[in-house]
């Protein structure tokens, strides 16, 4: 009993003696962190964030896959109480650890919290947290309320924009960083850009990101292919032509992310880790960007060869007959020579020399194309029994285009189709013209045989251009030797409004009524003729407005009053040698009819559905005739599609003939 006495006082002594000397000491300790000290470690902690470290270790998870923390300040009443702790956690095995900075901010009202999420995601968001950094000391050195109620409210939307924007960590520890253990990630803004992103995200996402990226691994997985720091790495080698392979198959022809497989996003992390080691093994950037440059090139090179060999297929596609409209004339053919002879007669025969009735004039071998010229303009017309069409086609059509017309009349209209072999007055001895197109030199010309010395562009050589089809536009006066007025049509145009209205124009002495082509440079005359040749120069402005064929109306009485067919032939004995102009019918025509055109509103004729997919809508709906001028021909594949149904609602693909031949929409 004795000796436990000495025991418990010594025990006492060893217990209290710490607790006394502990309080004794806090009640000298002036403060636990004072201002100064708050300002100086927070400032501290972002300047760590601003370090720019370099980014060589594996790869990370994406953001798809990895969703950044939330900080939570929760209140405390005590105004000494002040904490900035730095968490770490793992994100997943094969990713690195990810620090996530929680500030805890005393508040004096009770139940009132915020969040403060310190991320290094660019210059932008660290200019941020400095500001909401300094609104918290603001507030510590006791700001007035006007003022803390104020930066709250800029608090609470720098939290809201902070929690919308998803952001892709791409921090990689070196050497050097694996020796502290308090760090913040890092955002690759490149990354930012191409990464993945979930799609019911409330921030603005890329439309198809993971087909893009994929695609952007591919270029820089070829990049490091022909690298020489990497061709040395065999193992990498293997790895990242492996990968190319999956990468390739993953992709497909996919267009859009819907089209990509299921395991689209593991096949894009695999990758983006082995780009990864790329990045580690070859660190020269001079290299890098000189293989890009080769590879620029040599892209640019591909894509001029590319354009052009689509120019040679689009014009070898607009020469070419479709099977079914080359199926078409052989079954009409066929059933108009089964008719008996007073069967493959036209009614309203005695319509045909009427000056005064409305004459249309139409010249073509396309038999499709000349129906539904035929159709739109009865369709479109307030009396058609006022109208009377002229078809002119060549032999081989002949039958099968009367048989058309027979089996499809055109309402009230009257309808007479002529062979061109039927014009006995056209010859060589009176047209010039007739007589270079059937001359060897013209063909080889044309088609650059024998070597001939032929312009090297492909539309040179469409075989329209030797067909007298083309030319017998100079010809109407002699073909309509009765008439005073005629409107020329083309094959390729749709009328869309009544034509009437062209009869009661006042041509003022002019020729040819047309719409000029001003608004566009290359439907100028230095665009059609050589005006390096002294004949043209002196006679013509490089910068006069052009006009279009395909709408036309001429004054047959002016025509021949002013004999223009022999200022045509004039010219064409000129251009034997192909010196003045190329091809075609236009450039003779601008050369015949110059000051000699009277220009009609453009309302009545619009341009460019053959070639031009940006022809606005408002005027083709407001055009009395739009013409498919150009290649793309709305009965051929290559046709513009939102262009087509403005000529294909004026053909019947019910009828009989075009069903065998399987024509169809």
């Amino acid at each position: 009993m004795v000796r436990r006495k000495p025991v418990l006082v010594l025990l006492c002594f060893t217990v209290l003696a710490p607790i006394f000397l502990y309080t004794d000491r806090l009640s000298s300790f002036p403060s636990s962190i004072s201002n100064d000290d708050f300002i100086e470690d927070v400032s501290n902690v972002q300047a760590f964030g601003n370090e720019v470290g370099k980014l060589n270790a594996l790869p990370q998870e994406l953001t798809n896959a990895v969703k950044e923390p939330i900080g939570i300040v929760y209140p405390d009443n005590s105004i000494n109480s002040h904490q900035i702790s730095v968490q770490s956690r793992d994100v997943s095995a094969t990713s690195n650890a990810q620090v996530q900075l929680f500030t805890e901010v005393p508040l004096r009202k009770s139940g009132e919290h915020k969040s403060r999420v310190l991320s290094a995601t660019d210059e932008r968001n660290l200019s941020e947290k400095g500001s909401v950094i300094e609104q918290v000391v603001n507030r510590r050195i006791g700001k007035d309320d006007s003022e803390k109620s104020k930066a709250e409210e800029e608090n609470k939307e720098l939290g809201s924009q902070q929690t919308e924007v998803q952001s892709t960590p791409e921090k990689q520890e070196s050497k050097s960083q694996k020796k502290s253990e308090e760090t913040t990630h890092k955002v690759d803004p490149e990354k930012l850009k191409t990464a993945p992103q979930d799609r019911n995200s409330s921030s603005t996402v890329m439309p198809d990101a993971r087909v893009r990226h994929l695609r952007d691994q591919l270029i820089r997985a070829k990049v490091f292919l022909g690298l020489g720091a990497t061709r040395t790495n065999p193992q990498y080698i293997r790895e990242l032509r492996l990968r190319i392979r999956e990468v390739q198959r993953t992709l497909g022809d996919a267009t859009k992310d819907s089209d990509l497989p299921r395991n689209a996003n593991e096949k894009l992390k695999v990758m983006e880790q082995t780009l990864a080691k790329g990045k580690q093994i070859q660190d020269d950037c001079a290299a890098v960007i000189k293989k890009l440059r080769a590879m620029l090139h040599s892209m640019e090179e591909q894509l001029r060869v590319n354009k052009k060999q689509a120019v040679f297929l689009t014009q070898l596609a607009a020469k070419t007959l479709p099977k079914g409209l080359h199926c078409l004339p052989l079954r009409l053919s066929t059933e108009y020579y089964a008719l008996d002879p007073s069967q493959q007669q036209f009614p309203n025969q005695e319509k045909l020399e009427d000056p005064n009735l409305h004459h249309y004039a139409l010249f073509s071998d396309n038999i499709l194309a000349a129906a539904v010229v035929v159709n739109s303009t009865v369709s479109n017309a307030k009396h058609p029994s006022n109208l009377v069409f002229h078809v002119v086609t060549d032999r081989l059509n002949y039958a099968a285009m009367k048989m058309w017309f027979l089996s499809n009349p055109p309402g009230k209209a009257a309808i007479h189709v002529q062979n061109i072999e039927e014009f006995t007055w056209l010859n060589a001895s009176y047209s010039p013209v007739l007589k270079q197109l059937g001359s060897q030199s013209m063909i080889d010309y044309y088609f650059r045989t024998h070597h001939a010395n032929s312009d090297p562009n492909l539309k040179f050589r469409n075989p329209k251009y030797l067909s007298i089809l083309n030319h017998l536009r100079f010809y109407l006066p002699e073909i309509f030797p009765k008439l005073n007025k005629v409107v020329f049509l083309d094959d390729d145009i749709v009328v869309q409004k009544d034509l009437s209205g062209l009869w009661t124009i006042n041509l003022k002495g002019k020729v040819n009524g047309a719409v000029e082509t001003c608004g566009e440079s290359f439907h100028r005359f230095d665009r059609y003729l050589n005006f390096s040749n002294p004949l043209i120069s002196k006679n013509f402005d490089p910068h006069a407005c052009g006009w279009a064929y395909g709408m036309n109306v001429f004054d047959l009485v002016e025509w021949r009053k002013q004999n223009i067919t022999e200022v045509y032939h004039s010219w064409q004995r000129l251009n034997h040698d192909r010196l003045l102009w190329k091809l075609g019918s236009l450039p003779p025509g601008l050369i015949t009819f110059w000051n000699r055109t009277f220009p009609l509103d453009r309302a009545w004729h619009i341009l460019g559905l053959g070639y031009n997919p940006h022809v606005a809508q408002k005027e083709i709906e407001r055009a009395a005739v739009i013409h498919y001028n150009g290649n793309m021909k709305p009965w051929l594949e290559i046709g513009v599609p939102k262009y087509r149904n403005y000529w294909s609602k004026y053909v019947d693909y019910d009828q009989v003939f075009l069903r065998e031949c399987n024509i169809s929409p």
